[in-house]
């Protein structure tokens, strides 16, 4: 077994002849500067989550104000937590590591720090735009065009810097970690490039190029992985390095982590459609999606596995180190995630599972544990290291630990518990066939003890947050920081040439080989998915009766958008008799060929609203926004007073159908110019249906009109009635 790929030292010369010595230093400043971002968003982040925790059992917590409700906080909460606190976690790990198994300085401080800068802007631009409701509804992709494209060039400086520093490295072979490095560079760039293609409407709006079910495709196949290559890769990277430094131990075996790094990186890029089983989306994708994603066990626990036999003889180190009891819990963490992940992939499981808590207390297993506690590790090992001290108190570090995983039990739990039941009670028939809980507030009331406990969880993990900033903050008052640290190694002699037999060793010496082999790798599973739902015109059939929305339902819709309604409602029926006994007729995919972008939804926090249109009167869905405990008495959703009162922006409504129409939306340029009056008319009967229900005082210009008029417009174009069994109309031909 090589030592210099076993270990992470990246100690090895050239062999034959004696390579001159160079004296260089390491860039510390930088991996301080990302240290404290990482903790200080993991603070921020995570406190964001336990008020959404909050909110889902107290909602006056929503504060009856547009910018701090549930909709609002919570992709506020995953992007701070995934980008802000993980991405700088990512950043801090890799560029202390990279330079120190390439025994070289970074390619370029200058995009060093444009790195670190341009990353905090666009974090600094997310907590501003997503309260705002600047927002465009996908998942984990949520901020709009002109934060995509800062992102974008952000991330070319960190791949440019990445490889380049890799290209002038003094080290022959590139060490594990690095495989995973490049991974994540490459992979990331091209997720959300094609995800994030939209056409602009404003300065802050915009509209996916896809429409419904290849939306759907495109976006899950970007979500799934950016869990596989912003959450996982990078972090296996971080613990290939991280790990056996700590423990003093090489790792168990470089053939293993072979099987690991390619396998994962191949298989993980099929896995996204099992995030839409029993959807609208072709059968062969959903089934392609659950066959790889089952796969996904054997990589991910060879990982897992190498990872933990690395500690092997190493096991008192572990009772004394805090660090590594972190490291412990987080690679376990990764292998029940992993283990979790496929099991929720299988169809039959996840006929109960999706769209309940038990898929958030599985992200957050993830989340808490492998990518929490993996980064609290890094930092209780990196800290004292930048400062040449040891760490302020290990005692306070393990008070950390325990309150942390405690508050990870009191986390996934109740929300385990709470999916099991919420599935249940959907599905449950009583003796005469009809449902036992047709009411879906019983489900809702029956869970928020379960609510309640995950926040006490949340609670215990951020306190733990702040015991370790305490800790490290001390710990830097102690010691003396060393900026640029001094170190030697021999230079690379392009003149030794490795053996020209092919192998992975071999491989691991030409890294733009071992690039493009890795871009071929990920791109593969990506185009079989993606490329045939372009193609076949049968895979997106257009139904004859599905028409554009009018404008007054457009500005309805995008304001469903603004307030997060996505983030709690679904809409896709789907085809079983518990759902079309309770919603109607089961969603089909020609319905969603007007949507960009498709709001299928992940969660039902409340029920789904796919077949919603009609079944309320306008008077009902006025006081439902106003007040919803005045027509569901125990209902958690947040107040929504403001649309009562503010005024209908009808201005924006031409480039928006012009930005539609580019995206194959068929509005004529009379449509357009007609909107205003449009608008008009449609909203003076909404008005009127109001005051059929003793609404009288509802001005035609003020938001909640628009909104009425999306949600009454939902499902209706092929409407049957709950627990019909109408054939769906006529599919033509034609496709979008």
């Amino acid at each position: 077994m090589s030592q210099s790929t076993s270990t992470p030292t990246g100690a090895e010369s050239p062999s034959g002849g004696r390579a001159p010595v160079e004296t260089f230093s390491y860039d510390n400043h930088i991996v301080r500067a990302f240290a404290i971002a990482t903790a200080f968003w993991g603070l921020i982040g995570t406190s964001a989550g336990l008020l959404a925790a909050c909110q889902l059992f107290w909602p006056d917590l929503n504060l009856n104000t547009p910018f701090t409700t549930f909709g609002r906080i919570r992709p506020l909460h995953t992007n701070a937590v995934i980008f802000a606190f993980v991405g700088n976690g990512m950043f801090c790990g890799i560029y202390y590591s990279l330079q120190r198994l390439c025994k070289a300085r970074m390619y370029s401080d200058a995009l060093s720090w444009f790195n670190f800068w341009g990353w905090q802007a666009i974090i600094v631009a997310a907590a501003v735009t997503l309260p705002l409701g600047l927002t465009t509804s996908k998942e984990y992709a949520e901020l709009e065009w002109p934060v995509d494209l800062a992102i974008t060039a952000v991330w070319l400086a960190f791949t440019v810097n990445l490889m380049g520093t890799i290209l002038k490295r003094r080290e022959r072979h590139m060490y594990v970690a690095i495989w995973f490095y490049i991974a994540t560079a490459i992979t990331v760039a091209l997720l959300h490039v094609f995800n994030s293609l939209e056409i602009p409407a404003g300065g802050f709006k915009s509209y996916s190029i896809y429409a419904g079910v290849q939306d759907a495709l495109v976006q899950w196949w970007y979500g799934h992985n950016a869990v596989a290559f912003f959450l996982t890769t990078p972090y296996l990277g971080l613990m290939y390095y991280f790990l056996p430094k700590a423990a003093e131990r090489p790792v168990f075996s470089y053939r293993l982590s072979i099987i690991h790094f390619w396998g994962l990186i191949f298989i993980y890029i099929w896995a996204g459609p099992h995030h839409l089983l029993y959807t609208a989306l072709p059968d062969w994708a959903q089934s392609l999606g659950m066959v790889f994603s089952v796969m996904l066990v054997a990589p991910s626990w060879g990982g897992m596995l190498n990872g933990l036999l690395t500690l092997r003889g190493a096991w008192d180190k572990v009772r004394q180190e805090p660090m590594l009891k972190f490291m412990v819990v987080a690679v376990t963490a990764y292998g029940m995630a992993t283990l979790e992940g496929p099991t929720l992939a299988i169809k039959s499981v996840n006929a109960l599972s999706h769209y309940t808590d038990w898929t958030v207390a599985h992200v957050h297993t993830g989340a808490l544990g492998w990518n929490g506690f993996l980064t609290f590790s890094i930092l209780y090992w990196l800290v004292p290291r930048l400062y040449n001290t040891k760490l302020w108190s290990t005692k306070l570090a393990n008070y950390h630990f325990w309150i942390g995983l405690l508050g990870m039990m009191f986390y996934v739990v109740p929300l385990y518990t709470s999916g099991v039941t919420q599935g249940l009670m959907w599905k449950q028939f009583t003796s005469d066939g009809f449902l036992q809980y047709s009411n879906f507030l019983e489900t809702v009331i029956r869970l928020i003890p379960m609510y309640q406990l995950r926040a006490l969880g949340g609670l215990f993990y951020v306190t733990g947050i702040v015991l370790m900033i305490i800790n490290l903050y001390q710990t830097t008052r102690a010691g003396r920081f060393i900026g640029d640290q001094t170190a030697q190694a021999p230079a690379l002699n392009p003149a030794v040439k490795e053996s020209p037999k092919l192998g992975h060793r071999w491989l691991e010496g030409v890294p733009v080989t071992f690039t493009v082999l890795t871009t071929v790798a990920v791109l593969i599973g990506g185009l079989i998915e993606i490329v045939p739902m372009f193609l076949i015109k049968e895979n997106v059939p257009t139904l004859s009766s599905v028409k554009p929305y009018t404008p007054l339902e457009c500005l309805g819709r995008d304001i469903y958008i603004r307030e997060g309604c996505v983030g709690c409602h679904s809409q896709m029926v789907r085809p079983f008799r518990s759902e079309t006994e309770r919603y109607g007729e089961y969603s089909k995919a020609g319905e969603f060929v007007y949507d960009h972008p498709f709001l299928w939804g992940s969660k039902r926090t409340g029920p789904d609203l796919h077949r919603v249109g009609g079944k309320y009167p306008d008077a009902w869905h006025y006081n439902h926004m106003e007040d919803p405990r005045s027509t569901s008495p125990g209902s958690i959703m947040p107040r929504y007073p403001w649309l009562l009162t503010q005024k209908l922006d009808t201005n924006v409504i031409g480039d928006r159908m012009r930005a539609l129409r580019k995206v194959g939306v068929p509005y004529t340029d009379e449509e357009i110019r007609n909107a205003p009056q449009s608008i008009e008319s449609q909203a003076q009967k909404i008005v009127a249906g109001l005051a059929a229900g003793s609404i009288t005082n509802a001005p035609p210009d003020r938001e909640i009109i628009a909104l009425i008029a999306y949600l009454q417009r939902l499902g209706t174009d092929i409407k049957a009635e709950p627990g019909a069994t109408n054939p769906p109309p006529a599919v033509t031909a034609q496709t979008r």
